[in-house]
């Protein structure tokens, strides 16, 4: 019954904005009871496709959901996701990250907004996990394997803690600047993320590859000889829960792992210049 009932939205049978037929004309269609009926509306529900879901009147088929771009590097693609998700009233961003560099630099969009006066939320509730300065980082590493320095290590510790002291900075000043409710909280991972991944609401959860690469840079002591990640290039993909069911069991358990990570195997993380 609910892959009928889907069919027709989708060859535009059923169209947006208009009310679904009423639980017993849909039982008498069907030859089924209204306990069947419940049960297939709550799947098209699950999946998107209804709103205005009521107890006195039948629900409506729901406007199409937002198509995002396709994946885009995370440079170009985070600012405009970030930007929506600060339209709303109480924003929530969590976020798995190597650095925060991508992060702190998307920012820069919505806080902007936010300063003209476009967008105005009541508060903004901002939580990271990076690694932990303690750990053998996966990557960045010396391609030799040697870094008795701790150049390389260093080098990457230095860029955690000045992004995220700038990130914390520009976001902590619209509680001066405009009253928001801001909160900015770090926490420590014991592993070097495959992936980053960026919470924004509760609604949509975004994901991209950290790609390791070969490259060199100048340091104190000489040349930096390194495989290291490039992740503003990362393509960063998209999963929405109001595009149906796959995308929101993705982005609820994407919620769930953050969220388990964040109150257990971490620990408190101090940034320092």
């Amino acid at each position: 019954m609910a892959d009928e009932l889907r069919a027709r939205i989708r060859s535009g049978v059923l169209r947006p904005g208009q009310r679904m037929p009423t639980q017993a004309e849909l039982a008498e269609e069907f030859g089924v009871e209204r306990g069947t009926v419940r049960q297939a509306l709550r799947v098209l529900a699950g999946d998107g496709l209804l709103s205005n879901i009521t107890k006195g009147s039948p629900p409506r088929i729901a406007e199409p959901a937002p198509v995002h771009a396709g994946p885009r590097p995370t440079s170009e693609g985070l600012p405009s996701r970030l930007t929506e998700a600060f339209s709303a009233p109480a924003v929530r961003v969590d976020a798995v990250c190597l650095t925060a560099e991508s992060l702190m630099l998307a920012l820069s969009e919505p806080i902007r907004l936010v300063h003209e006066g476009r967008v105005r939320p009541e508060s903004v509730d901002v939580r990271i996990l990076l690694p932990s300065r303690d750990i053998y980082l996966a990557f960045p590493v010396a391609v030799d394997g040697e870094d008795e320095d701790g150049a390389v290590h260093g080098r990457w510790l230095a860029q955690r803690n000045a992004q995220g002291l700038v990130l914390r900075h520009n976001l902590l000043a619209l509680r001066s600047t405009h009253g928001i409710d801001v909160r900015v909280t770090f926490r420590a991972l014991p592993f070097t993320p495959p992936v980053k991944v960026y919470l924004l609401n509760g609604e949509e959860a975004l994901l991209a590859y950290y790609m390791v690469t070969r490259r060199a840079e100048a340091g104190d002591g000489g040349p930096l000889d390194m495989y290291d990640v490039l992740g503003a290039q990362s393509l960063l993909f998209s999963f929405d829960r109001r595009t149906g069911h796959r995308d929101a069991a993705f982005v609820d358990q994407s919620q769930m792992w953050f969220d388990a990570l964040w109150e257990t195997i971490t620990t408190d993380l101090t940034l320092s210049w």
